[in-house]
């Protein structure tokens, strides 16, 4: 049974790269230390932008309904579509790749908080070096 601790904070690793038809998609993984389990989802989106603005609504979303993404996912695991339902509402869906790019932006935030639009800006700083990292290197 994992261990249960009340000052643990939530960790997210986000990262950005653009797919084959031009869009961005970006992955995150987070991990709920109070019940000793993680989520991995992704989004795409039309421009950097927009996958800024979406990743801030998903991160309010994944820390404001961590109890139901617990229950519904972990708890209540015979039912995992109502999890995939749960997210599609918020426009994310479950990422069941196994791999994660090296070059990931992390946040910590305390459980069932808003994650403030300041702590976004390191990790819009990130995930745009990441995003044309890739680009100079198809490029060459």
């Amino acid at each position: 049974m994992p261990v249960r601790s009340a000052n643990s904070r939530n960790g997210y690793n986000c990262s950005m790269e653009k797919n084959q038809i031009g869009k961005y998609c970006v992955r995150i993984r987070v991990q709920y230390p109070r019940h000793g389990w993680g989520l991995a989802v992704f989004f795409l989106a039309s421009s950097f932008d927009r996958a800024m603005k979406k990743l801030e609504q998903c991160l309010q979303f994944l820390q404001k309904n961590e109890e139901k993404l617990w229950f519904w996912g972990v708890d209540r695991a015979e039912d995992l579509g109502f999890t995939a339902e749960f997210l599609k509402e918020a426009g994310l869906q479950i990422d069941r790749r196994t791999e994660f790019p090296r070059k990931a932006a992390s946040l910590s935030l305390e459980p069932e908080r808003d994650a403030p639009a300041s702590v976004l800006g390191p990790i819009r700083r990130g995930l745009a070096e990441s995003v044309e990292m890739v680009r100079a290197a198809a490029g060459d």
